[in-house]
């Protein structure tokens, strides 16, 4: 007679709980939101500044939709106000915006972005995001080198936004979508069409997917070749600002690993008083030697033109000091406010390119101490995110994870690009700043938090995590 028993010595292996098909179809779709963000200006290269437009509405509205649909459980007290009160003081800029249109037209892709985020942020367990994230960049890391290679082996030559084969050379290549430089050494700019775009990406695709190989994620040696080709686009754009962004990473990892160790009360005090001074030293040098430092980088020492744009921003920034002429990021280059104002190359200039003298020129005093306040709650927040033990009981010793190393090292990222760049104000820089804090307020540890429980539930993994 057969005797069945429930004993784990003697009952049969059950097979692994499989995702739900609406789960596995949402985060697909969080990818592409995360590859729209993330390959930025590739879409309007590509299909132009009307398609690009209706997607991104689309995508908005198909999020709410979403989001609305799913109800995942979120903690509503614990929103991130900050970034809520700088979205809502964009919007009051309607009131006073010497370019309402302009205006009317990037508060709307702001919104859509913080919206993003914030969808992202709730319908995705930490392990999903990260996964995501990976995946969006695998594609444009992917999709930027077939492109310059597309270009070299079929084309031969530039080739301009729209796929048009130009008849002529232009007065500057700046406008080219790809220069053809893929083989000859110079520098490649992908899908995005600009170096200085590719480069921060190509950075945070090395942080991503070197978290996910130090997380034990499956097919590590996949992973290690996509490591080594987000380095190879790194290198290759050239990127002088995302150069010092990879510094400012690496100083912020080590710093991070070594509070990891400390196991004695003041232990970390005395490391924070050493990269104090090491930073303040690092800044005291490069203000000495900033000439070799940019000669040595192939840049010029005002920074490639910079230094003229922030003086031109500033002497009209300060005619609004308070609130600012009004929002708009970017700048609509066919607004009579913008249309040659400032040129670079003969072209019309989209941005400041520095964040805080981009919202100064915006927004005013109260705008920059917004997003001041935006970015050092997020810093606060992502560096004990990183640093402590996770904890929510009386066990004091469970591991530290490497995926808590993702938001504080994309602070870095953007708190340096920010310096010369106004990226970190919208697309994929925004966003990241909008989910990754959202995230860390709804789930301070992995695999605590609404939208964590809610996997476990579903995955029937509640039990395996609570013991």
């Amino acid at each position: 007679m057969a005797v069945h028993t429930k004993h784990p010595a003697s009952a049969p292996p059950a097979a692994p709980v499989r995702e739900k098909t609406g789960h596995l179809m949402l985060r697909g779709w969080c990818v592409f939101v995360l590859f729209m963000a993330l390959s930025g200006v590739a879409w309007i290269n590509a299909i132009g500044e009307l398609a690009t437009a209706i997607i991104t509405i689309g995508g908005g509205l198909l999020s709410l939709g979403l989001w609305f649909a799913v109800r995942p459980p979120v903690q509503w007290r614990r929103l991130p106000w900050l970034t809520i009160a700088y979205v809502a003081w964009a919007a009051l800029s309607l009131i006073w915006s010497q370019w309402r249109e302009a205006t009317a037209l990037t508060l709307l892709l702001l919104v859509i972005t913080t919206l993003q985020g914030l969808f992202i942020g709730s319908v995705l367990s930490w392990r999903e995001l990260v996964r995501a994230v990976a995946a969006a960049l695998k594609w444009v890391m992917a999709l930027s080198l077939v492109f310059e290679l597309w270009v070299s082996i079929f084309i031969g030559g530039p080739i301009l936004p729209g796929f048009v084969i130009p008849t002529e050379p232009a007065d500057d290549p700046i406008v080219y979508w790809s220069r053809d430089n893929l083989f000859d050494g110079g520098r490649i700019q992908g899908i995005m069409g600009n170096a200085n775009l590719l480069g921060p990406v190509a950075l945070l695709a090395i942080i991503v997917f070197s978290i996910r190989f130090a997380a034990g994620a499956p097919r590590r040696a996949t992973l290690g070749v996509w490591i080594g080709l987000s380095a190879y686009l790194f290198y290759r754009a050239s990127s002088a600002t995302a150069y010092v962004a990879a510094i400012a990473v690496a100083i912020a990892l080590v710093t991070v690993l070594l509070m990891r160790r400390a196991r004695r009360p003041g232990e970390r005090t005395r490391y924070y008083l050493a990269f104090a001074a090491v930073g303040l030293g690092g800044a005291v040098a490069f203000g000495l030697l900033r000439d070799t430092i940019f000669t040595a980088l192939g840049r010029s020492s005002d920074l490639t033109g910079r230094e003229r744009i922030w003086q031109a921003v500033l002497e009209r920034a300060v005619e609004h000091p308070l609130i600012g002429w009004g929002f708009s990021t970017p700048w609509i280059v066919g607004d009579p406010a913008f249309d040659g104002w400032i040129t670079d190359h003969g072209q019309t200039v989209m941005q400041a390119h520095n964040m805080w003298v981009d919202v100064f020129l915006q927004l005013g005093l109260i705008g920059v101490f917004l997003m001041g306040m935006v970015y050092l709650a997020f810093i606060w927040r992502s560096w004990f995110f990183a640093v402590d033990r996770p904890r929510w009981d009386l066990r004091a010793d469970r591991p530290y994870s490497p995926l808590t190393l993702l938001p504080v090292l994309v602070g870095a990222l953007l708190i340096v690009q920010g310096l010369a760049e106004s990226g970190p104000l919208l697309l994929w820089g925004w966003l990241f700043v909008v989910m990754l804090a959202f995230k860390i307020k709804q789930s301070p540890h992995i695999g605590e938090g609404a939208a964590e429980m809610r996997i476990a539930i579903e995955r029937g993994e509640l039990t395996t995590r609570a013991s």
